[in-house]
């Protein structure tokens, strides 16, 4: 169960990393390490491990004065797999909160069974 967990929580960065690049390919390694609430190197490592998997190429603007310019741009594969990435998300949450609302369903008829004490 641990290895699924590990495998649901990285697909959630991946997924939230393909997102924000769809969004803005220009954002810096800092900037999208704030947008996500991890760490620079978490973020390298994430943003590494798509390129390896050819879901994002890093443009460098040669031209640009900065020379730490880069866009991150998803690929067509990229693009395909932050659409399953995102059914599979919506799916678990979706399952989540059914789990969830059955349970305060539960929790509720608990409580109406037991008698108030004023």
């Amino acid at each position: 169960m641990l290895n699924t967990e590990n495998s649901a929580v990285q697909e959630e960065s991946h997924l939230k990393v393909l997102r924000l690049l769809e969004k803005n390919p220009t954002l810096s390694q800092r900037e999208l390490a704030d947008a996500l609430g991890i760490s620079v190197g978490k973020t390298n490592y994430c943003i590494k491990a798509l390129v390896d998997k050819g879901l994002v190429k890093i443009n460098n603007f040669r031209n640009n004065k900065n020379k730490l310019v880069y866009a991150y741009l998803l690929t067509p594969i990229g693009i395909s797999e932050r659409t399953e990435l995102t059914i599979k998300f919506l799916k678990r949450k979706m399952n989540e909160y059914e789990t969830l609302k059955a349970e305060i369903e539960s929790l509720q008829a608990d409580l109406e069974k037991i008698p108030l004490n004023k």
